[in-house]
């Protein structure tokens, strides 16, 4: 049962913890009992709740018993962890919504794992305002809870007493867990570390039991940006608002440097797999193996194998410069979220004119200087002539064209029939 802790270790995982001796000895008696908490603040998860997930799942392989916790009724209140102003409340009514889809979702992801998805509105839609004051707001100071990051990084800011209170409700929820599903281990990321202790200490008052938390590492990138914020937007695992496609292409895109770190949080890969992978990011990083497994496995995880097949069999046409072999399907799924321009009414126009006025090029004269410079391809060929005309017999399927400046920057000409 311990190896489930060797192996967050080996992988990094283990940021902070409570009791880690403790912990490794409880878990040597028998299977335990955890939970991750999740507030419903958009019909979706997100990237950056991919880690505590997985985790969830590592435990679940290892023979343990995980519960999601799904935030119904916390998503009322608003967790100011993180957070630099308050969060506007929720209707009732959208949250009720939300947290459908959420609980919706992580069935999906883990329809195949012994999990159990509650709802902590079971306990606070019931509680009574003057017992919740009485039984669990008696047992913390004014002064503890000025002491957490969570609130003290937003006392300048400003910090209503509704997202104040919010610490005392994830503290009840660990509380009820561990009275009415013997739960003994709260996970999440690292800005949850005050309201995990928090619980800590109220199940350890009312109880007079041990429980353990312990925190996720905080994730960013190379820049020191927020982990999962592209220039697209949020990363969502919902397939409708981000597609299992562009999902792919967020992890082919890891730099080298981050590729083999991501590996070992990311996939359930072996410590011997991670190393072969980070012998070929050494000596052969153009191939990009090590992104390409990235990719294919945080993609199977979350959408399964068939759409991690597909993204991975358009992404390699596409990183062979291939686009002419991708079916129509394939090329609206590959090309969906880059700039769209319409052409409408026209039998043919001058590329020049066409790189102006999808804004790939800012002036003719620059339009000029980018095909002189052999740095715009269509549909996977180099064009380098300044008088080439365009006409719809050069799009494919009678109307795409893929223009691209550069390594990486798509444009999606839709030429429409008159």
């Amino acid at each position: 049962m311990v190896k489930i802790l060797e192996d967050l270790k080996d992988r990094g995982l283990i940021y902070q913890a409570t009791n880690l001796k403790g912990l490794e000895e409880r878990l040597k008696k028998g299977k335990l009992v955890l939970y991750c908490g999740f507030d419903p603040t958009a019909p979706s998860l997100h990237i950056g709740h991919l880690l505590p997930l997985i985790t969830l799942k590592r435990f679940a392989l290892f023979q343990q018993n995980p519960i999601v916790l799904i935030g119904g009724g916390t998503g009322l209140i608003g967790d100011p962890s993180g957070k630099r102003e308050e969060r506007p409340l929720l209707e009732e009514k959208r949250v009720k919504e939300w947290s459908a889809s959420l609980k919706q979702q992580i069935k999906k992801i883990f329809q195949d794992t012994n999990l159990v998805v509650l709802n902590n509105n079971q306990w606070l839609n019931r509680e009574k305002l003057v017992t919740f004051l009485r039984e669990t707001g008696k047992y913390f100071t004014v002064s503890y809870m000025l002491s957490k990051e969570s609130v003290k990084n937003r006392l300048e800011e400003g910090l209503s007493f509704t997202e104040f209170s919010y610490m005392l409700l994830q503290a009840n929820d660990f509380y009820q867990l561990a009275k009415k599903y013997h739960c003994e281990l709260q996970i999440g990321g690292s800005d949850q570390w005050g309201n995990i202790t928090a619980g800590i200490d109220l199940i350890k008052k009312r109880l007079n039991q041990e429980v353990f938390g312990l925190s996720l590492p905080l994730l960013t990138k190379e820049d020191g940006t927020k982990f999962g914020k592209t220039e697209q937007g949020t990363i969502w695992l919902d397939a409708k608002l981000t597609t299992p496609y562009q999902f792919y292409q967020f992890w082919f895109q890891t730099s080298d440097q981050e590729v083999i770190p991501y590996l070992k949080y990311f996939t359930f890969l072996s410590a011997a797999q991670i190393e072969n992978l980070a012998q070929k990011v050494q000596f052969q990083p153009e191939k990009r193996e090590a992104q390409r497994v990235l990719a294919f496995e945080v993609t199977q995880f979350i959408h399964g194998k068939e759409e991690s097949q597909r993204a991975e069999k358009i992404s390699q046409k596409l990183f062979y410069g291939e686009i002419e072999k991708l079916t129509e399907a394939e090329l609206t799924t590959a090309f969906r979220a880059v700039p769209t321009t319409i052409l409408r009414q026209q039998r043919e126009i001058l590329l020049v004119d066409l790189l102006v006025e999808s804004g790939i090029s800012s002036s003719k004269r620059q339009a000029r200087e980018d095909l002189q410079s052999h740095s715009i391809s269509m549909n996977g060929k180099i064009c380098d002539q300044v008088n080439q005309i365009i006409s719809p017999k050069d799009c494919l399927f009678g109307r795409y064209l893929i223009l691209k400046k550069g390594k990486k920057n798509y444009h999606l000409v839709t030429w429409l029939k008159s």
